[in-house]
C-alpha cells in the first residue's frame, strides 16, 4: 500500500505540526519496526518543512550512531557531549541554535547547515534513546514553535523505545 501525506493549507506553523503529527501517527499505526517508522518520519517532516537535512542518531554507548535520515551525507557516529546533538543526549534537553558556527564544539557535517534543532528521544524511563536532529542552512531558522511541535512528535515515539534494542543500551 502506497503512503502519502497531505499537504497543508495552513499558514500557522502549529496548525501544520498538528496535522503532520497526525498523519505521522496514522502512517505509523500498526508498524512495529522503529527503523521504518523513523525513516517514514525523517521523509515526512523534510517534504513537509524543506530543511537542509532530518535525521535520527540512536544511542549506542559509547556514542550516536547515524540512522534513518533525508538529505546530505551526514556524520556516521557523535560521541557522547561532543557537538549539538552529543550535547542534546548528555544535557538530555532540546537545543536549539541560531547559528551552527557560535556552537562550542560543533560538528561540521555539511557545510551548508548554518542553524540547528535537536530533540532527544526518551523511553519511558527517562533514559535518552536517540536524537533527532534537524539542519536548516539559513540562521535563526528554528523557533519556539519547531521546538514544541518536534518534542511532542518526540514524546509521541517513547514506547517505540522501550520495545526496540536501543532501549537496553
Amino acid at each position: 500500500m502506497s503512503q502519502q501525506l497531505l499537504s497543508s493549507t495552513h499558514s500557522d506553523k502549529s496548525a501544520i505540526y498538528a496535522q503532520l503529527l497526525a498523519q505521522i501517527e496514522a502512517l505509523s499505526s500498526g508498524e512495529p519496526d522503529l527503523i521504518a517508522v523513523l525513516a517514514n518520519i525523517s521523509a515526512a517532516l523534510k517534504m513537509t518543512f524543506d530543511w537542509l537535512w532530518v535525521g535520527f542518531y540512536l544511542v549506542q554507548p559509547p556514542e550516536l550512531v547515524l540512522g534513518p535520515f533525508q538529505g546530505p551525507l551526514a556524520c556516521t557516529r557523535i560521541a557522547y557531549g561532543k557537538g549539538v546533538c552529543g550535547s542534546a543526549w548528555q544535557q538530555a534537553r532540546t537545543l536549539r541554535v541560531d547559528d551552527v558556527a557560535a556552537f562550542p564544539g560543533h560538528i561540521v557535517c555539511s557545510s551548508l547547515a548554518r542553524s540547528e534543532i535537536v530533540v532527544p528521544l526518551f523511553n519511558s524511563a527517562g533514559q535518552v534513546c536517540g536524537v533527532l536532529d534537524v539542519d536548516a542552512d539559513t540562521l535563526g531558522h528554528f523557533d519556539p514553535v519547531d521546538a514544541a511541535g518536534l518534542e511532542a512528535l518526540a514524546a509521541r515515539l517513547r514506547p517505540r523505545f522501550d520495545r526496540s534494542p536501543a532501549s537496553a543500551l
